[in-house]
């Protein structure tokens, strides 16, 4: 199972904004002018750099235990099921027209499911999942 969300710390910085870095993914900051603002950008940084692993065929770090001095930032809607699926076709070790020809679709399809700016239909991604024998599952928990 991986957890699709990361640790990062919120520090203020000299201006009173707060500065978000993320341990697993050190070369990706961003900042906000308040507690929530700061959250918002840092799950738009996560997606980013997410997509930009995705796009450059990157490997993506699972997410390291927080620190009691980090917080936890979800991977955001519109780049999880394509990390799930990206994850999943790696950890399997197929290849796009392997997968293309389980589901019964041209790799051009697989690729643009796997396309971060490629809009998917979750059905799609969830069939792909399922061809790989993975499902993904949605869970809600109270905020912190």
């Amino acid at each position: 199972m991986f957890c699709f969300s990361y640790p990062a710390q919120f520090r203020p910085d000299e201006e009173g904004r707060l500065v978000v870095s993320f341990p697993d993914f050190p070369y990706a900051q961003t900042d906000g002018k308040n507690a929530l603002e700061a959250m918002d950008e840092a799950m738009d940084c996560l997606g980013s750099v997410i997509a930009h692993c995705i796009c450059e065929r990157l490997s993506i770090p699972p997410a390291s235990r927080p620190t009691e001095a980090e917080r936890l930032v979800p991977v955001p809607f519109w780049i999880a099921g394509k990390l799930a699926l990206y994850l999943a076709v790696r950890e399997a070790q197929v290849s796009n027209s392997e997968l293309a020809r389980r589901l019964g679709v041209t790799e051009t399809v697989v690729r643009r499911m796997l396309d971060p700016g490629h809009d998917t239909k979750s059905e799609k991604l969830q069939a792909a999942l399922g061809a790989l024998g993975k499902r993904m599952v949605v869970s809600v928990e109270d905020a912190a």
